[in-house]
């Protein structure tokens, strides 16, 4: 129920910098490293155009791309944009709900947190209208959905970018076909780094909020400090140091249960919104300071957070690409135009 903060943005270079103004979780680089990551867990048999190295470039540059939506004012953008990028776990209880409960659909979710405004007002903070602009402070956030929309969406190309070559399409079918393949790749990306953060799945997201007994910080600057500040003072992340890390990709997902996506998603969101407050545990004892031995030991606890983001946006691309059904719809339109042309006699 809580618009993200937006941490300045710091890219892998100055065209990099130009192409986006903020982000809202991990900096450019670690979504760059998240993404190059996820390429890395591949299979060699994982179709030959994604990996070719301008694709691979393409697929991290996209894993910005949802930030650089943020350059846009417009109060449409930022009303559905925002949303997609956390969810406040601790807030489903204000509607009954835990985890497990979840809807699979994002409306029927937006409607469960609804209802509950309009019968229990008394569990809800009231808003201040003149900070909620964009009108998502009612919202509790939209990540699982936003994850799995973006792996239906990435089955779908593959869907059709197979009838192209299997059935007869053009080679400029073929090549617009892979094309949003490599989009839907990288954009999704960046949904699938942001849960990796803590700080996305918490009302705690910038700074402890309500009763804080063990002393954590409330300082606002603290989400900005691990999307990319404690990086940026300590060193960049290490994609050859980390993808040493990985295991190779496999199928995500309950393959019997219709909505076994998004359960892996959510499950997904829940483990690291276990790692919530051991990160501000780490920040406590002064381990994410930067500063000496001691504030380096933090560290290695972000770097893994930017290999399990890695290892899970890989296996959810393998999982759409070995399940992308026929396009049978297609199909049968590309071999209707491949026999209207057999037939047509030469001039």
């Amino acid at each position: 129920m809580r618009n993200r903060l937006c941490a300045p943005f710091r890219g892998l270079s100055v065209l990099a910098f130009l192409c986006a103004a903020s982000a809202g979780a991990w900096d450019y680089s670690s979504h760059f490293v998240i993404n190059q990551l996820a390429l890395a867990s591949l299979p060699t048999n994982f179709p030959a155009f994604v990996l070719a190295p301008a694709q691979r470039e393409r697929i991290a540059f996209l894993s910005g791309e949802p930030d650089r939506w943020r350059n846009n004012a417009d109060l449409s953008l930022r009303h559905a944009n925002a949303p997609d990028h956390y969810i406040d776990l601790e807030e489903l209880k204000l509607c009954d709900l835990t985890p497990p409960q979840l809807p699979p659909l994002r409306y029927s979710f937006a409607n469960r947190f609804a209802q509950a405004r309009a019968a229990h007002p008394e569990r809800f903070a009231s808003i201040n209208p003149q900070s909620d602009q964009d009108q998502t402070r009612e919202l509790t956030g939209f990540l699982p959905w936003t994850i799995v929309e973006y792996a239906d969406k990435l089955e779908s190309c593959f869907s059709y970018l197979k009838a192209y070559e299997q059935a007869g399409g053009t080679p400029v079918e073929i090549a617009n076909a892979q094309a949003d393949v490599i989009y839907v790749m990288g954009v999704m990306g960046h949904f699938v780094g942001d849960g990796s953060q803590p700080l996305h799945t918490t009302i705690h997201f910038n700074g402890w909020v309500g009763d804080n007994p063990l002393g954590y910080t409330t300082n606002h600057s603290f989400h900005a400090w691990i999307d990319g500040g404690y990086f940026r003072k300590t060193g960049e992340p290490d994609f050859g140091k980390l993808a040493g890390k990985l295991h190779p990709a496999e199928r995500v997902g309950e393959q019997a249960r219709s909505d076994g996506m998004f359960r892996a998603a959510v499950n997904y969101l829940v483990e690291q919104n276990k790692l919530v407050e051991p990160l501000y545990q780490l920040e406590k004892e002064g381990k994410l300071s930067g500063e000496g031995e001691q504030g380096l030991a933090g560290r290695p606890f972000l770097e893994d957070q930017l290999v399990k983001a890695g290892q899970m946006l890989g296996n959810i691309w393998l999982t759409a690409w070995l399940e992308a059904p026929e396009d049978v719809y297609l199909r049968r339109q590309l071999e209707q135009r491949r026999a209207a042309i057999s037939s047509t006699p030469p001039r």
